[in-house]
């Protein structure tokens, strides 16, 4: 199979930075006093190869797939969930759905493989099985899942790009997921699960204990084949988790920025960086999160997010209440008045 993921990513336009850099220069307001606002008005008129950027074509796309691990008893919600909240998703009752409708972006939901084979109108159903195997006794997926949860990503990002997207905002749904993404996190970084591993969607401190357990015996039987990042997602990874990393590596050769958001999303932005060190120039980071984890992700890509609310929803929900920082940013850097324009003394050169 072809590793498309090693083709390059679209180079940074570092003169339209520079031109963005003047502009701010020129703006009525102590250079700097802007802080983070300001950067972000000048990553993204990199990403985007504009002086003036904009953040007005925003596509949202929710990845979801089961996990046999759940079995283990490391999550405190049935597996059936997942396959519900698909529903709820179309039907526009979660938060994310919720959140897309303000920011008037389109929502696309995709279904890689839940337990329960599913039927619903809204939902592209691509099915690569009945969820990942239990990663406690096996391997997650078989290399052709993992390619086909790759090229589903990479399609995606495609398809934003086509739209003519100015961000991507890819989001999760898989009951399970953060176990596998504390083991992924465990293997990649490296660093002890001890360190990692949270409660989820809300575990009790026996549960809590029961999913360390589980994730330990996981890497005892698979760590000594996870040197590479791909081996690694493929023994412990999730289809959504693949799926994540397909995008963002996609947006970043395709050159659409992608507004990352909480655990899960961090860990398969860490897979993707691992696969091609590139695209991490096309990753914004939305929030820190609450799972105990995220903090290590973060650092070790050098990430700062833009909130820390104590979210840990999942969905792309972070993401999403991101976004109104990005479109204010990019509204001062367009819209305030230059010091000649105003006919305000600017400070001595």
């Amino acid at each position: 199979m072809s590793e498309w993921w090693n083709a390059p990513c679209r180079p940074l336009d570092e003169a339209a930075r520079a031109r963005a850099q003047a502009r701010q220069e020129q703006l009525t307001k102590p250079r700097g006093a802007l802080g983070r606002l300001e950067s972000l008005a000048l990553e993204l008129a990199a990403m985007q190869g504009r002086e003036r950027p904009r953040v007005e074509r925003v596509r949202i796309v929710v990845f979801a797939g089961d996990h046999g691990v759940v079995e283990e008893g490391v999550s405190a919600y049935p597996q059936a969930v997942t396959g519900q909240m698909l529903r709820n998703f179309v039907r526009g009752g979660a938060a994310l759905s919720v959140l897309a409708r303000r920011l008037e972006a389109p929502l696309e939901v995709i279904d890689l493989g839940t337990v329960e084979p599913l039927q619903l109108d809204g939902v592209t159903h691509v099915r690569l099985g009945p969820g990942t195997a239990n990663f406690a006794r096996a391997a997650a997926m078989s290399e052709e899942q993992l390619h086909q949860a790759l090229a589903a990503g990479r399609a995606s990002a495609q398809r934003a790009a086509t739209a003519a997207a100015q961000l991507f905002i890819g989001g999760e749904m898989g009951i399970g997921n953060t176990s596998c993404a504390s083991a992924l996190a465990a293997v990649l970084l490296p660093r002890s699960p001890l360190l990692l591993v949270g409660p989820g969607t809300g575990l009790d401190a026996g549960g809590l204990q029961r999913k360390l357990q589980v994730i330990q015996a996981a890497l005892a039987l698979h760590g000594a084949y996870c040197h590479e990042p791909l081996e690694a997602l493929r023994r412990l990874g999730g289809f959504e988790v693949a799926a994540l990393a397909g995008a963002y590596l996609g947006c970043a050769q395709a050159g659409v920025p992608a507004l990352v958001d909480g655990f899960i999303c961090s860990v398969a932005a860490l897979c993707a960086t691992r696969l091609n060190p590139d695209c991490r120039a096309w990753l914004v980071f939305a929030h820190r999160s609450a799972e105990p984890g995220h903090l290590a992700v973060l650092d070790d890509m050098g990430a700062e997010p833009l909130l820390d609310l104590g979210l840990r929803l999942g969905e792309g929900s972070g993401a999403a209440l991101a976004v109104p920082l990005l479109q204010q940013a990019c509204a001062l850097h367009d819209e305030m008045a230059t010091f000649a324009e105003a006919a305000v003394s600017d400070r001595p050169a």
